[in-house]
């Protein structure tokens, strides 16, 4: 596994606006205007073969709380690797992506 070191780790959170790191995991909280847009982006994220999740072979720890979606990528063990950021990555791309942002909650 191709561990980052401490100045590469720190690069990749400059380059990740909004996530942050914890003892354990590489963490950000989304936001949306409902319930609804918060379960289709994590519909996404962990979308069968295809979402960034399994394609990874990495599964997040998320929280959902109203219109609010905590993702955790959890550690390894030995650091954060290269795996975890791309990961970390495709998540913030989906958000931009997400077919209902901020404002535009689909039909319900």
């Amino acid at each position: 596994m191709d561990v980052l070191d401490e100045a590469a780790t720190k690069e990749a959170l400059r380059e990740l606006p909004g996530w942050e790191l914890t003892p354990d995991a590489l963490a950000k909280t989304f936001t949306f205007d409902s319930f609804r847009s918060a379960l289709l982006f994590v519909e996404r994220v962990g979308d069968s073969a295809e979402g960034p999740a399994e394609a990874a072979g990495h599964h997040p720890h998320i929280d959902i709380r109203s219109g609010t979606v905590r993702i955790a990528i959890p550690s390894r063990g030995d650091g954060w690797t290269h795996a975890d950021v791309v990961l970390a990555r495709r998540i913030e791309r989906l958000r931009g992506e997400h077919g209902h942002p901020v404002g535009m909650a689909g039909p319900t």
